[in-house]
């Protein structure tokens, strides 16, 4: 990996202002030595709009009530918004269809508004990752002619860009093919970066020649510097485009999830089953001894994304082989403990037939208990709200007007 002066840090530079903005309610606890304001954040497409941008909302609660995009909440500029919160701050990225994108940063005032701090551009990504303080970028190369990854570090605390580097994914890639990643994801102090094997050319540029295998690149931090890839040949590759698919728990250990949705020329190839995998905390290996089959599990689905909620316990989104696609987000709701290994469908949503939209970018509570989503049918688009022990979901806040995207939590505490 060399490094390289990334032109997009030296020609677009970061402009700060602080705008107040409205919102929806507010939401207060006292106590005797500081003031905090709370408020769950959600982003919503307009209804019976193409191509429009979302809007941002807060709300006190997700359990009930309802709140509207009319004459609420923050318009976005530009379309395709994707949402990221680290240090108390919640950052909207543009994306902008291989073109610079805006990146716009809100905090939560004492009053309970979202506050504009920062609105500057960057490249546009395929990845972007917590990693402690920084938000981790990359934008990655699906052609063999230029086969780099760009990588920037984006400091929450100052917003601004503090390193930058590149990574030659050919270098990655079993045999010509390149090294597409999926996502990365911090794992105790190294950046753990899944992968899928792509063509790269020939009108196939996401196909690929080795459907049955799992890779994960190993780099320092924030040095980005390879370390170490890692193979497992009992799963395809984990994650899918544009999705995480690796997951911490409290322990360290990595939980690698794969779909299994390796394609050749259009036509799906892979031969192993969407599985989850392990990586010890502390090891650079696969647990030979850990292997969940969900296929088996759950009599013939697939995993399209998970949401992480405490002690083992993930939500995942699950999809019937049958109609098993590279884009495809699973409409049907499952509880999986990948302690015991057990499986458990989640009750009380809508049937998988009468949603019409789920969020990928989900918010688990504080506590672990619940994990809330966004769901969309003809009937309105809702929160539910899973509780994760009993795998039962209950129906909360109603987004009138709109099609949740996103939801998340941003609090801000005011000394006295």
């Amino acid at each position: 990996m060399k490094k390289i002066n990334f032109h997009v840090l030296a020609i677009l530079a970061l402009s700060f202002f602080t705008v107040g903005c409205s919102s929806d309610d507010d939401s207060s606890t006292n106590d005797n030595s500081s003031q905090t304001t709370s408020k769950y954040v959600i982003t919503a497409s307009p209804v019976a709009s193409e191509g429009v941008a979302d809007y941002i909302l807060t709300s006190n609660s997700l359990t009930e009530g309802e709140v509207s995009i009319v004459g609420n909440g923050i318009e976005q500029d530009g379309t395709y918004r994707y949402y990221i919160t680290n240090n108390n701050k919640f950052f909207s990225l543009l994306y902008g269809q291989g073109n610079p994108g805006a990146v716009t940063t809100y905090q939560l005032n004492e009053e309970g508004n979202l506050n504009k701090i920062s609105d500057f551009q960057s490249e546009t990504v395929q990845s972007f990752t917590n990693v402690g303080d920084d938000v981790l970028m990359t934008k990655i190369s699906r052609n063999t002619e230029s086969p780099y990854a760009d990588w920037f570090r984006l400091d929450t605390n100052s917003s601004q860009f503090v390193d930058q580097g590149q990574i030659n994914t050919q270098d990655l890639g079993p045999g010509n093919e390149l090294a597409f990643f999926t996502w990365m994801t911090q794992v105790g102090d190294k950046v753990f970066a899944p992968y899928m094997p792509i063509k790269g050319c020939c009108n196939d540029s996401f196909g690929t020649m080795n459907p049955d295998m799992a890779y994960v690149a190993v780099y320092d931090y924030p040095s980005m510097e390879l370390e170490t890839v890692i193979e497992d040949d009992r799963t395809s590759f984990i994650g899918r485009y544009f999705t995480s698919g690796l997951e911490v728990d409290e322990n360290g250990d990595a939980y690698a999830f794969s779909s299994s949705i390796a394609t050749n020329n259009g036509e799906a190839t892979s031969t192993k089953p969407s599985a989850i995998t392990r990586i010890n905390s502390g090891s650079t290996e696969f647990d030979e001894n850990y292997f969940f089959d969900l296929e088996a599990a759950s009599g013939g689905y697939y995993v399209t994304a998970q949401k992480y909620a405490s002690n083992g316990k993930f939500v995942v989104f699950m999809e019937p082989n049958a109609t098993k696609g590279s884009y495809t987000l699973g409409k049907k709701i499952a509880i999986v403990d990948v302690y015991t290994q057990e499986f458990n469908w989640v009750t009380g949503t809508p049937s998988a037939e009468a949603i019409t939209n789920i969020t990928s970018n989900n918010y688990t509570s504080e506590d672990g208990s619940t994990v809330h989503i966004g769901i969309t049918t003809d009937q309105g688009s809702y929160v539910y709200n899973v509780n994760v022990s009993a795998a039962q979901a209950t129906q909360g806040i109603l987004v009138e007007g709109g099609n949740i995207t996103a939801i998340s939590k941003l609090s801000s505490v005011e000394q006295n």
